[in-house]
């Protein structure tokens, strides 16, 4: 946990799940710059007024700041809205004063003031500014933010082409803001998403099926590699099995092991609300049968010894910092969820060297598949 510095205050702050080994902190000078420009540090505050709506909050640390203006937060994570909850908590600061709201969740009628924190995916923020666009009037009061690298002209494009004139400011430790003046007179049309695309005929049960993607799902417009691999290469199973897609994205994996094994029990998880919905939309596009989804950390909201199948893509960043911290929180939740003689399939890059944490967690491990890039890894609960 570190402290940062406003003009109203300090904040203790921390990310989610908290871990004494993780060298990353809450904010980055991104944020920093924004609560300096809206408090007048660096010239005329632009103090948020009305209805304030925090768009793609990392950690909580703008709307903790912000609190007192009693802001809603969107986003797509439940480690972000698990990370705000403890903030606020652990600063003082009343958990009514914030609205916590996913990105599927229908926006404030009225927005007055919009701060933009530029998600990695342009997808994502195309589909939200869409989704804003009819909240926000003309008074509006409307400023980005984002490290340098994550701000390019495509970003600049859509708030001019979504909601209006857009200009940048100079940066400043490696950050930049972002202005726009809103025209409520812009017609930029209907939101591009979600899409859809058909898989290939070669990836076993599920070729041919449809695929929907919601903005912000890995790959939206095609099938990745790793994924197409691993449905060529899926375990065949048969009776009342409990399958767990984690990290689902748009949901392939699961949709597949249920076509393969019609009995099967399936559940999706993942930390992204973008990704469960992508999930729910290409399992009822695919098959007229229940299904479970669920906002979740890894498997920490899974029964312990209550799971025979675990299918798992797992990612190898979190925002734009490489780690193998979720890859892990994954791992031990599954070994945690599975029953005696359960399996848990991993596909990864040859490099990410998964079999060595999977062995010392198992205590076995197997190759099932690989190929120059990939390796698909079998795992069974002793």
């Amino acid at each position: 946990m570190e402290r940062l510095t406003t003009e109203w205050g300090e904040l203790d702050l921390a990310r989610h799940p908290e871990d004494p080994r993780d060298p990353l902190r809450a904010w980055d000078a991104a944020d920093e710059y924004l609560l300096r420009h809206l408090a007048g540090a660096d010239g005329p505050p632009a103090d948020p007024r009305g209805t304030v709506v925090v768009l793609g909050d990392r950690w909580g640390a703008l709307v903790t700041a912000l609190a007192e203006r009693r802001p809603v937060q969107i986003t797509d994570s439940f480690l972000t809205q698990e990370a705000t909850r403890a903030n606020l908590a652990r600063n003082g600061v009343d958990p009514a004063a914030v609205r916590l709201l996913t990105t599927r969740d229908d926006p404030p009628p009225r927005v007055d003031t919009l701060l933009v924190r530029v998600p990695k995916s342009l997808a994502l923020l195309e589909d939200q500014l869409h989704r804003l666009a009819p909240s926000v009037h003309a008074g509006t009061l409307v400023v980005g933010t984002g490290m340098v690298t994550e701000i390019h002209t495509s970003t600049l494009r859509l708030f001019e082409k979504i909601l209006g004139p857009t200009r940048t400011s100079l940066a400043a430790k490696k950050a930049r803001l972002i202005f726009c003046a809103p025209d409520p007179g812009l017609n930029p049309g209907p939101s591009p998403w979600p899409r859809r695309y058909e898989l290939p005929s070669d990836v076993g049960v599920a070729s041919g099926r449809t695929v929907v993607n919601h903005a912000g799902i890995f790959c939206a417009d095609r099938l990745d590699i790793g994924t197409r691999f691993l449905l060529s290469n899926l375990p065949h199973r048969r009776g009342h099995d409990r399958v767990v897609d984690l990290g689902c994205g748009n949901g392939v994996l699961g949709m597949a092991a249920a076509l393969d094994n019609r009995d099967a029990e399936v559940l999706f998880i993942d930390e992204s609300h973008q990704a469960l919905a992508s999930a729910e939309a290409t399992w009822k596009a695919n098959l007229d049968a229940p299904v479970e989804l669920l906002a979740s950390d890894g498997m920490s909201g899974v029964p312990k010894a209550s799971v025979d199948l675990i299918l798992n893509n797992p990612p190898f960043h979190t925002h734009r910092a490489t780690t193998d911290a979720t890859a892990w929180r994954m791992f031990t939740g599954s070994r945690t969820a599975l029953r005696p003689g359960g399996e848990l399939w991993v596909i990864g890059n040859r490099h990410l060297a998964y079999h060595t944490k999977l062995r010392r967690l198992f205590g076995n491990c197997e190759t099932a598949a690989s190929n120059p890039k990939f390796v698909i890894l079998r795992a069974v609960k002793r």
